[in-house]
């Protein structure tokens, strides 16, 4: 049964919103694993793909290679405008480029779609060992887990030590974990507003959004990709978003924006909404056109497990593994990530000065949004590494048949 949401300003959305076999590349490239990834809960997920992009040109020797790594909602596509295969336009556009931060000239920048995630890569709504898509077979995923995927996928390319791994949110959890498994492929980190291990309160919120999902009828178990459009869970996605929207913004913003203001032609009390209300209603709206709610569980529960002492004795024992030159930034009006937490990381990092800031009235989304300040974070960090002089090799062109096997990360 199609069930429409009566503030909806779309059409009604697809069962997933994520990218399926068939759609256009875009400029997107496939890695494979050849054989199927060990899992830290002990599964074997076979017939992984990593979905990815590039910008530049590899040395011949992979040393100027750049990790960048996305947030939750985030995908491969870096840079570049929306269109066929892009529902939405570079998420860092600004960063990447001839003379930019990442400065193309230079570097060779990969950032892939993130295992579990839904455009491009191997997720809940990809096609599964009987072809039809995972649902509510897909494993559990840790961020380890995600992490072996894309050390494989650097495998792939021939780059056995990244210059620099770059991250935010979601992406600097991985960032991190690059760091501390696999120091050794790790040459500097960038990590932006991220914890060293998920709080109980970021727990709790990221928990009431999978219940959102998982309550909705639509979710039916995780089952529910070959619902008509309308027939999904998009309704339970959408109040996911909402609720997370609010933990991205800050509360001045919120309020300096929107206020007490209705919505132009609606009556707040009479059934009508506040501009705020509507506000949160148009991001719902978008991620569910876009994305699947299976990846969405499948990546918000690795980011509630994320804790890099786990196992490993602690936290400040992890850390003391990465000793790569590092930055570490927080959002000052940050109410997600807090500031505290990335100072109590930069204190144990041994490669890290105190951690900066990024001043934004924001709140967590100024690590998307401050493009010029991360900019500067991002120079200073490349310009204290050996400054490459490229020799372009042509980057290698991984089909869905090319093949790789993920290398160990160190043991706990």
């Amino acid at each position: 049964m199609n069930r429409r949401d009566p503030h909806r300003a779309f059409p009604l959305p697809p069962a997933s919103g994520g990218r399926r076999e068939g759609d256009p590349p875009g400029r997107r490239r496939w890695a494979a694993i050849e054989d199927p990834l060990p899992l830290e809960s002990g599964v074997r997920l076979p017939g992984v793909r990593l979905a990815y992009e590039t910008w530049g040109q590899r040395a011949a020797d992979g040393s100027n290679a750049v990790l960048v790594l996305h947030a939750l909602t985030g995908d491969s596509h870096v840079a570049g405008p929306a269109g066929p295969g892009h529902p939405t336009p570079g998420w860092w556009d600004a960063l990447v480029g001839p003379g930019r931060a990442l400065d193309t000239d230079r570097w060779f920048v990969v950032a892939p779609n993130v295992l579990g995630g839904c455009q491009g890569s191997t997720g809940p709504s990809s096609p599964g060992p009987d072809g039809t898509p995972w649902g509510p077979l897909f494993p559990y995923l840790s961020v380890r887990d995600q992490v072996a995927a894309e050390a494989a996928l650097a495998d792939a390319l021939g780059i056995d030590r990244w210059a620099a791994v770059v991250g935010g949110s979601m992406g600097g959890m991985r960032a991190l974990e690059w760091a501390v498994s696999r120091p050794g492929r790790t040459g500097s980190l960038l990590v932006l507003a991220a914890p060293a291990a998920a709080s109980a309160e970021q727990i709790a919120w990221g928990s009431v959004q999978v219940g959102a999902i998982r309550s909705d009828p639509g979710w039916r178990g995780g089952d529910y990709h070959a619902a008509p459009p309308g027939g999904g869970p998009h309704l339970g996605l959408g109040q996911a978003r909402r609720i997370a929207h609010i933990t991205y913004r800050a509360e001045p913003e919120l309020d300096s924006r929107f206020g007490r203001k209705a919505q132009p032609g609606e009556r707040p009390g009479a059934g009508g909404r506040y501009r705020v209300e509507s506000y949160l209603d148009h991001h719902a709206d978008k991620l569910v056109h876009r994305f699947d709610a299976g990846s969405y569980v499948t990546l918000t529960e690795a980011m509630n497990g994320h804790d890099v002492g786990r196992g490993r004795g602690g936290t400040a024992r992890a850390l003391r593994r990465a000793d790569m030159p590092a930055l570490v930034a927080g959002v000052d009006s940050d109410r997600l990530y807090p500031p505290a937490q990335q100072e109590r990381l930069a204190a144990l990092l041994p490669g890290a000065d105190a951690a900066r800031t990024i001043a934004s009235p924001c709140g967590h989304d100024g690590f998307l949004i401050e493009t010029e300040q991360v900019g500067l974070l991002v120079r200073e960090l490349l310009a204290s590494l050996p400054q490459p002089r490229p020799h372009p090799v042509p980057t290698p062109s991984l089909s869905a048949s090319t093949s790789t096997s993920a290398s160990p990360p160190l043991p706990p």
